[in-house]
């Protein structure tokens, strides 16, 4: 009896001992630091909605139980290409997830981050996942804060109707104007999908203000402008506009009530000078603007904005169509303006 009673009383006092060993705060505290998110984050299963071509920007916050745990958000799988993790430590813990979704991404992405302790002190930490829908996006090249973009053509294209290669050819753009310069668009928008990047332009085509679509890869690099040449064939009077202010002025001859100056949206594709025909003054812009009559513009059809040797009838409506300026206007008005800037023509 005496034995057991031993035995009994040195197991208590092990377990005694054993107890008094646990640092405070230890297991248990692994439980009371157990991490949380908080918003902004998405909640768990979540979708985000998103558009490829325009930045997506996800917030996430973490906070531990523990003040004086550090912890730092980190992917818990592999990102989308293109999407970066910018990531503050501390207790709340802060990332921003940043990302501009590429045409052939459009689809569902899975998202899954983690918070990783960076101080001695052990946490419990749960995954957050949830999902970025990517809708086909269209983003606007032109017209917004007085800006536009334009291109030159790189090769000879077909222009489709609509942003898919099934969609009904409605002209080709060529890389030379009929004046063998090279030839250029201007961009109204951008379509990005699976079927790629389309680009949305003004066409020098009948009927005026016509648009199409082209592959991405058929123009160059975009430009941008931020002037725009405004006609008033009432007022007989052109005026360049830059960032919305006009910074040039002059009248103008326009066409004749039977050969009318067209009324639209167009822009400018070439300047040419060293004409040998006084008749176009000594500098000359092309336009993809065209008479559905008649035009005294060379390679016919097209509307031009050129200098005269007839001054004294400006300003006046007095062409097959094609805008005239004095010479010493057009030649400031060249300092000034230059190829890809748009057109409209009142």
């Amino acid at each position: 009896m005496g034995g057991r009673s031993h035995r009994v009383g040195l197991a208590a006092l092990v377990a005694a001992c054993a107890a008094a060993l646990v640092v405070p705060g230890t297991a248990a505290r692994s439980d009371a630091g157990a991490v949380t998110w908080q918003a902004p984050t998405p909640a768990a299963g979540s979708v985000v909605a998103a558009s490829a071509g325009k930045k997506v920007s996800v917030q996430l916050v973490a906070v531990s139980a523990l003040p004086a745990t550090v912890i730092r958000i980190a992917p818990a799988a592999k990102l989308p290409r293109g999407a970066r993790l910018s990531s503050t430590a501390g207790n709340p813990a802060r990332a921003v997830l940043s990302w501009v979704p590429r045409g052939r991404q459009v689809g569902t992405h899975a998202l899954q981050f983690k918070a990783v302790e960076t101080t001695a002190v052990p946490i419990t930490s749960q995954t957050v996942s949830f999902h970025a829908r990517v809708e086909p996006g269209t983003v606007r090249l032109s017209g917004d804060e007085n800006i536009s973009r334009w291109a030159f053509v790189r090769r000879e294209t077909v222009v489709r109707a609509a942003p898919r290669t099934t969609a009904y050819a409605k002209a080709r753009l060529k890389a030379w104007t009929p004046e063998y310069y090279p030839n250029l668009v201007l961009a109204l928008q951008e379509r990005l999908d699976r079927n790629g990047t389309w680009v949305q332009v003004r066409l020098p085509i009948l009927p005026n203000n016509s648009t199409g679509w082209v592959k991405r890869a058929a123009v160059g690099g975009f430009r941008i402008t931020r002037d725009h040449l405004v006609v008033d064939r009432a007022a007989t009077r052109a005026t360049l506009f830059r960032n919305g202010a006009a910074i040039f002025t002059t009248r103008v001859g326009v066409g004749k009530s039977y050969w009318p100056t067209p009324r639209g949206e167009f822009y400018i594709t070439e300047r040419m000078s060293g004409f040998h025909d006084p008749v176009y003054g000594p500098i000359a812009f092309g336009t993809s603007a065209r008479s559905a009559v008649l035009t005294d513009w060379p390679g016919g059809g097209y509307v031009g904005i050129h200098g005269t040797d007839a001054p004294r009838l400006i300003p006046g409506h007095i062409s097959h169509g094609c805008v005239r300026v004095r010479n010493a206007a057009i030649v400031q008005l060249a300092r000034l303006m230059g190829v890809g800037t748009p057109l409209t023509i009142h």
